[in-house]
C-alpha cells in the first residue's frame, strides 16, 4: 500500500523548473520509461492542482483492461496540445510523475515558496546518465532513427509507450480500490457502491446464459420507474456491414449542442456500436440529452497503436466538460484518466442557448 506522503486529489502543487525536470530524465527522456513530452515544458514553475491520483490507467494500446503505475498524477485540466505531435487534437490528460512536482502549503497557509514541500523519489531510482537535454525530449517524439522533418513519422507519446510504463492489474485486485478511496479519487466508499453493483449486474447480463435479453429489460424497466439511465450497453440497430448514416452540421468551437436521445443514437450505429468505424461507449450515454458547448473539432489523432497519425474522414467534435467517467467498462471502473469521447455529428443538434446538463447515476 502506498505511503501517506504521496499527493492525492485536491493537493497544491508546483510543476518543477526545466533544470530540475531534465535531471530526473534518462537520454530518452524518460523517468521509469515515463516520457516527459515537450508540451510539458510551458508548464514549469507554475501552481495546479491535483486533479486524480494516477494509480491505474486504461489501456488503449494492448486493450489488456485497466494498468497499475506508480508516483503519478493528473493535474486539473492540464492536458496534451499535441504541439509535438503532429498537431494531435486528442487532447489527453497529462501523466507527472510526483519527482516532476513540489507539494505546495494548503491555500488557508502561509503560501510561498519556501514552505513548498519536496517529493523526491529521485534518490530511489536507478542510476542513470542524466545528461537529457531539451533537445532530446523533442527528440524522443519521434521513432529511433527518425528524424523531425520525416513525410509520415511515428510519434512515441506518453499514450503509445503506455504499456511500457506500466503493469497489468486485475480487477479482481482489492487494493486498487482502497487506494481509490485514500487517494480521494472517489468522495466516499458509498460513491462507490452503485458501480460495482452495476458491473455485478452486467457480468451477469454477459455470462451467455441465455437471460441477457430478459435481464437488459428487467434493468430498463426499473430504471425508468426510478428515472434513470437505461442499460448503457444496448447493441445498435445497424447489421454488421451496412454501411451506417451520416450528417454535417458544420459545428464550430464555441457552439451549443444537445447530446441526442440514446435511443436514436442506437438507430445510427451497427450491433458493434459503431458509425462509420467511430465506437459510441456505454460511458457516452449518461451525457444523452445533456446541452454542452463544442470544446475542439477533431480531425488528426496519433494511433495509440502504431504511433502513426490517424486523418478522419468524418471530422468529430469534443464536448467541453465532458469525459469518460469510468462507471461502465469492463475492468476499468474508477479509471483516472479522464479521457474525451469524440462525438460524430449525426449525435448531436444545434441549440441556441445554454441548459443545465443532468448528471445521471446507473
Amino acid at each position: 500500500m502506498e505511503s501517506e506522503h504521496r499527493l492525492s486529489s485536491g493537493d497544491q502543487v508546483e510543476v518543477r523548473t526545466k533544470a530540475e525536470i531534465l535531471e530526473t530524465l534518462d537520454e530518452k527522456g524518460r523517468l521509469e520509461e515515463l516520457p516527459f513530452m515537450p508540451e510539458m515544458f510551458q508548464y514549469c514553475s507554475q501552481r495546479f492542482r491535483v486533479y486524480k491520483r494516477a494509480h491505474k490507467t486504461c489501456d488503449f494500446v494492448t486493450h489488456t483492461g485497466s494498468r497499475r503505475l506508480s508516483d503519478c498524477v493528473h493535474l486539473e485540466e492540464i492536458r496534451c496540445d499535441g504541439a509535438a505531435h503532429g498537431g494531435c487534437n486528442a487532447a489527453c490528460l497529462i501523466f507527472w510523475k510526483e519527482a516532476w512536482l513540489k507539494r505546495m502549503p494548503a491555500e488557508n497557509s502561509r503560501d510561498d515558496r519556501e514552505t513548498a514541500v519536496s517529493i523526491d523519489h529521485t534518490e530511489s531510482l536507478t542510476p542513470m546518465n542524466r545528461t537529457c537535454s531539451e533537445e532530446d525530449v523533442r527528440r524522443s517524439t519521434r521513432a529511433p532513427g527518425q528524424k523531425g522533418d520525416e513525410a509520415d513519422p511515428t510519434y512515441i507519446c506518453q499514450a503509445t509507450h503506455l504499456p511500457t510504463y506500466t503493469q497489468s492489474l486485475s480487477p479482481w485486485d482489492i487494493r486498487q480500490y482502497v487506494e481509490d478511496y485514500r487517494s480521494h479519487n472517489v468522495p466516499s466508499v458509498l460513491s462507490m457502491v452503485p458501480r460495482f453493483l452495476y458491473r455485478m449486474f452486467d457480468n451477469l447480463i454477459n455470462l451467455g446464459i441465455g437471460l441477457g435479453p430478459l435481464l437488459r429489460w428487467l434493468y430498463d424497466g426499473f430504471q425508468s420507474v426510478r428515472g434513470g439511465l437505461p442499460y448503457p450497453g444496448h447493441a445498435g440497430k445497424i447489421p454488421l456491414g451496412v454501411k451506417t448514416p451520416t450528417q454535417s452540421l458544420n459545428l464550430q468551437i464555441g457552439e451549443m449542442v444537445r447530446v441526442k436521445d440514446y435511443h436514436m443514437i442506437l438507430e445510427t450505429i451497427d450491433t458493434n456500436c459503431r458509425n462509420r468505424g467511430m465506437s459510441f461507449s456505454a460511458e457516452m450515454v449518461p451525457y444523452c440529452g445533456g446541452v454542452y458547448r463544442v470544446r475542439s473539432l477533431v480531425d488528426r489523432i496519433v494511433n495509440e497503436q502504431t504511433g502513426k497519425m490517424l486523418h478522419m474522414k468524418n471530422g468529430c467534435v469534443i464536448l467541453d466538460g465532458v469525459v469518460c467517467q469510468a462507471k461502465y467498462n469492463r475492468r476499468m471502473i474508477f479509471c483516472p484518466r479522464a479521457t474525451f469521447p469524440y462525438w460524430r455529428e449525426i449525435w448531436l443538434e444545434r441549440v441556441e442557448r445554454s441548459e443545465t446538463a443532468p448528471v445521471s447515476g446507473i
